[in-house]
C-alpha cells in the first residue's frame, strides 16, 4: 500500500480550477519532485497533500485513510511540512523552534520528554545546525534558517514530508545542503517526500519520480528522463531550454533568444 495516494484530486476557487484530476501514489523512500510553470497548482497540491486544504473533488489518503476524516494531531504525527515562505517563529532560540516541531507528540503545557529531547538533539546534529542551537533564528542566514526549518520537521518523525520550494531563494551551497539532508532523511528512514521545485536542476538531482504539472493537470509523471525531456518542458513552460547531459544526469539552461536587429 502507498504511503500516500491521490485519485482524482481537484480543487477549484470560485470559478478557477487551481488543480484536476491528480492521481498518483507516493511510496516509501521516495521522492517525487514536483515541477511546473508558476500558477501550475504546486502549492496548491502541497495544502491538499497536507489537509490544510479540502478538494473540491477526488480524495486524498495517508496509509489507506481519507486524509479528510484524520484529526490533525493525528495527522501532524506522521506528516510534516515546510511550507515556502513559512515565517521560522522569529525571536526565538533555533533550539526551541525545532522543539516545536515535537508539539504532536506531546500532551497540553507538558514538559519534554527524553524523546522529545533526543528527536530535537538528533535533528539539529543531522541538519548540521547543532552549533547553532543557542542563537536566535532572526540573527541566522536565509539558508541557516531554511536548515532550521527542516530540522523543525524532522523532528516531528514523520513518515511523510512535504517540501514546499524548500531550496528557493537559497544560494548554490545552502541548496544543496537542504537537498541532501532530505535526501538522507527519506532513503535511511524510509520516509515518504513530495517537493515542488523552481530549479530544474535539482529536481532531475534528486528526485526519484517527476510530476510536472501544466495548468493544474499532469503533463508528465515518471522518472527524470521520461519527464524532463526538452519538448515536454518547453511545452509546459512555454521557453526554450537546453537540456544536457553530465555525468549521466540531465542539466537544464535557458535557451538565448535571438538577438534583436
Amino acid at each position: 500500500m502507498p504511503i500516500l495516494k491521490t485519485t482524482g484530486l481537484t480543487r477549484q476557487f470560485g470559478g478557477l480550477t487551481a488543480l484536476e484530476d491528480i492521481s498518483l501514489e507516493i511510496e516509501e523512500k521516495e521522492i517525487v519532485g514536483v515541477i511546473g510553470p508558476n500558477g501550475a497548482g504546486k502549492s496548491t497540491l502541497i495544502r491538499l497533500l497536507s489537509g490544510t486544504l479540502a478538494p473540491t473533488r477526488g480524495v486524498a489518503r495517508l496509509f489507506g485513510q481519507d486524509l479528510s476524516r484524520i484529526p490533525r494531531r493525528q495527522v501532524a504525527r506522521r506528516l510534516a511540512v515546510v511550507p515556502q515562505n513559512g515565517a521560522v517563529a522569529h525571536g526565538f532560540r533555533v533550539h526551541d523552534v525545532v522543539m516545536m516541531g515535537r508539539s504532536p507528540h506531546q500532551g497540553t503545557l507538558s514538559w519534554p520528554s527524553a524523546a522529545d529531547r533526543s528527536a530535537v538533539a538528533d535533528a539539529l546534529d543531522r541538519a548540521g545546525i547543532a552549533d547553532l542551537a543557542a542563537r536566535r533564528v532572526d540573527e541566522l542566514s536565509g539558508g541557516e534558517q531554511k536548515l532550521v526549518a527542516v530540522a523543525r520537521a524532522l523532528a516531528q518523525r514523520p513518515e511523510v514530508l512535504l517540501l514546499d520550494e524548500a531550496s528557493a531563494h537559497l544560494d548554490p551551497r545552502h541548496a544543496a545542503d537542504v537537498c541532501e539532508l532530505v535526501l538522507a532523511e527519506v532513503k535511511e528512514r524510509g520516509m515518504a517526500c513530495v517537493a515542488t521545485m523552481h530549479d530544474l536542476n535539482l529536481a532531475a538531482s534528486y528526485a526519484d519520480r517527476v510530476l510536472l504539472l501544466k495548468d493544474g493537470r499532469i503533463a508528465g509523471l515518471g522518472s527524470v528522463h521520461e519527464v524532463m525531456t526538452a519538448e515536454k518542458l518547453e511545452e509546459a513552460f512555454a521557453a526554450a531550454l537546453r537540456v544536457g547531459t553530465d555525468e549521466g544526469g540531465k542539466y537544464f539552461a535557458p535557451r538565448r533568444r535571438a538577438a534583436r536587429t
